[in-house]
């Protein structure tokens, strides 16, 4: 078959370390443009491999036949960029979070709906080998029901990962709109949904800016979740992880515990409460130091070639986005938010 047209709007940090070199080990991708407001960016992206630079993305669907684009613009045009691109025809994978807010998150998924083209949202915790494997033992039924969990995500901040440093448009609240809820308490909403097969019903938070000078945007959030079965848990999110990258989720079962991300060696670890202690090393789990593929441009491209939904839709994106919507009011009326269906 013929190369799958591919287009990257937006050209920073995301699209440099996940986006551009996993499409480039993908055999059906061809790329046909690069877009960025700096387009000294775009134009970087489009000699090395190929395709034309815009300056944005309005004007590359103006003059571009694309099949597919990936979005990794600052938060505030996840849902603009995105439907731009479904009713040019062109297949969608956004970063997360996928929008900003329900209305625009429903509104890409119309879109794509309506012009019949897939969208994606790139939570790539789910493809993880980590949390493959734990999602394979606790589906075993080995654990028994799952009780209560701590999901963890944290690292130093954006401006350690971010083309633009300090500077970066993650501390600028117009922009980002969220901070690190946005960046990666969304992550670990759609991780804790989709391991343990269960929506999150209630939400309660306490969400600041505790560190992170010059920005209104929250760098650390504690949230207090409980899913439709009854489990409760919780989700914590901090850009102020200053002595290394957290990254970890512990599942406290009928059966014993699961610690997933605790050990270096040991991706997951099982304590059973007969004494039994299974551990598994099936991959180092991605950190902003230690780039791993995340798979999630293989899935993107593999359903484009073979004509599937995919399994991290916008529906599912979605409902992640609620979650931590749900934290944010929470945390400016003092009250426990209950998230309908």
């Amino acid at each position: 078959m013929s190369k799958i047209k591919v287009a990257v709007i937006g050209c920073g940090s995301i699209a440099e370390k996940r986006h551009v070199p996993e499409y480039v080990n993908n055999p059906h991708v061809e790329f046909v443009a690069f877009c960025d407001p700096v387009i000294e960016r775009a134009e970087h992206y489009a000699k090395e491999y190929g395709g034309k630079a815009y300056s944005s993305y309005e004007e590359l669907f103006n003059h571009e036949k694309v099949d597919a684009v990936s979005v990794c613009t600052p938060n505030y045009l996840h849902a603009h960029a995105s439907i731009a691109a479904a009713k040019a025809g062109a297949h969608v994978l956004v970063e997360k979070p996928m929008a900003v807010t329900e209305e625009e998150s429903a509104a890409m998924i119309e879109a794509a709906r309506t012009n019949g083209v897939i969208l994606m949202v790139g939570h790539n915790q789910r493809l993880m080998p980590a949390h493959v494997k734990a999602k394979e033992i606790l589906d075993s039924g080995i654990m028994g029901k799952v009780l209560t969990f701590r999901t963890a995500f944290g690292h130093p901040g954006p401006e350690g990962w971010s083309i633009d440093g300090r500077n970066s448009w993650f501390f600028r609240k117009k922009e980002a709109i969220m901070g690190a809820m946005g960046d990666l308490g969304v992550h670990k909403a759609d991780l804790i949904r989709w391991m343990l097969s269960d929506e999150v019903i209630e939400v309660a938070a306490m969400i600041g800016t505790l560190d992170k000078e010059g920005t209104d945007v929250d760098d650390n959030a504690i949230c207090l979740l409980r899913m439709r079965s009854g489990v409760i848990g919780n989700l914590v999110a901090s850009w102020t992880s200053y002595k290394g990258e957290d990254n970890s989720t512990i599942l406290w079962c009928q059966n014993g515990v699961m610690k997933i991300g605790t050990d270096p060696d040991d991706q997951v670890i099982v304590e059973l409460r007969d004494g039994t202690v299974n551990k598994y090393q099936v991959g180092e789990m991605a950190t902003n130091e230690k780039q791993t593929s995340s798979d999630v441009i293989d899935v993107f491209i593999n359903c484009i070639v073979n004509g599937t939904a995919p399994s991290i839709s916008g529906e599912e994106g979605a409902r992640s986005l609620k979650v931590i919507l749900a934290a944010f009011e929470s945390q400016a009326t003092g009250s426990i938010v209950k998230i309908g269906k």
